[in-house]
């Protein structure tokens, strides 16, 4: 049996992540690389190969069975991901006898509205969106001019642009960003190559990468500015 340990501070050192294709696969291995300990649990025996000697434990096992889980160990563990995508009933019924055996923290991938639909009733945690999240992230890429873009909320972006021409040589104050585009500017990169946090008297420069925060539409439009 396999134990996860629990960190005092909320953050996790434990993940078990159940399902092992492009999505749980990916995000095991981060994981791993960033130092977390990783049970990996497939139904594939190539795939768990595959993985073995990526993550700290990689099981081929049947996730539909309680059995299977107990005897891994999967509670002990700070958090479990789910995901299971191409199979929906696997999906679901794996994440109904995690909320029975009483998980404390449930991640679970969603390949429809549907699907998320019936996880969140389930009670799971979080439920992941990776597509469409990621159509929506490179739409905003591709549509506009900004370098990165990260969604946090349905009105509220982060991302990474070019600093326009008409704030060159100015400070933030001067330059009034705020006021006239709606956007805050919260970290400068500067000729060293390094990330400043960015204030009232901080000086853009040109060809400086900004990172900005702000309504999705006022931050693309800033980000359009030449």
């Amino acid at each position: 049996m396999l134990r996860g340990r629990r960190k005092q501070d909320g953050s996790a050192t434990s993940v078990a992540v159940i399902g092992l294709g492009r999505f749980g696969g990916s995000l095991a291995s981060e994981l791993a690389r960033s130092g977390t300990e990783v049970l990996g649990v497939d139904a594939d025996e190539d795939t768990v190969q595959g993985l073995n000697g990526v993550l700290t434990h990689v099981v081929r096992a049947d996730s539909t069975r309680q059995a299977a889980l107990d005897q891994l160990g999967v509670a002990d563990f700070d958090r479990v991901v789910v995901g299971i995508g191409s199979d929906i009933q696997a999906s679901i019924l794996t994440c109904s006898l995690l909320k029975r055996m009483g998980v404390r923290s449930i991640w679970a991938k969603a390949i429809s509205e549907q699907h998320g639909l019936i996880l969140e009733q389930l009670g799971i945690d979080h439920v992941i969106y990776p597509e469409a999240d990621m159509g929506r992230r490179v739409a905003h890429l591709v549509r506009g001019s900004m370098l990165d873009y990260v969604e946090f909320d349905e009105d509220l972006v982060v991302a990474k642009t070019v600093a326009p021409r008409e704030i060159v040589g100015k400070s933030l104050e001067e330059s009034a960003v705020r006021r006239k585009h709606g956007i805050t500017i919260v970290k400068i990169k500067g000729a060293d190559g390094r990330w400043h946090s960015a204030g009232a008297t901080s000086v853009v420069a040109e060809g400086d990468t900004l990172i900005v925060i702000g309504p999705v539409e006022r931050t693309e439009r800033f980000a359009a500015l030449l």
